[in-house]
């Protein structure tokens, strides 16, 4: 259950980031496109996404891009 949790904030995530892009491209974000492409992944389970790969990015990426997401809204 936790990991359905999980990989669905990263669907959520992913479409936002979406949506972003189709915005405005110019919006500095990295990892934009592997964002995207995580939740790709996700949804329509391409190579069955592996838990290192989630907590790696977990570790990570998600750090970065929370402090990358409040800069952008101050």
């Amino acid at each position: 259950m936790l990991r359905r949790a999980i990989e669905r904030e990263f669907e959520i995530i992913g479409e936002a980031m979406n949506r972003i892009d189709k915005l405005d491209s110019t919006i500095e974000i990295s990892g934009k496109f592997q964002i995207i492409g995580m939740r790709n992944r996700v949804i329509h389970s391409y190579d069955k996404v592996d838990d290192e790969i989630i907590w790696g990015t977990i570790i990570r990426h998600l750090p970065v891009l929370k402090l990358e997401v409040d800069l952008l809204l101050k």
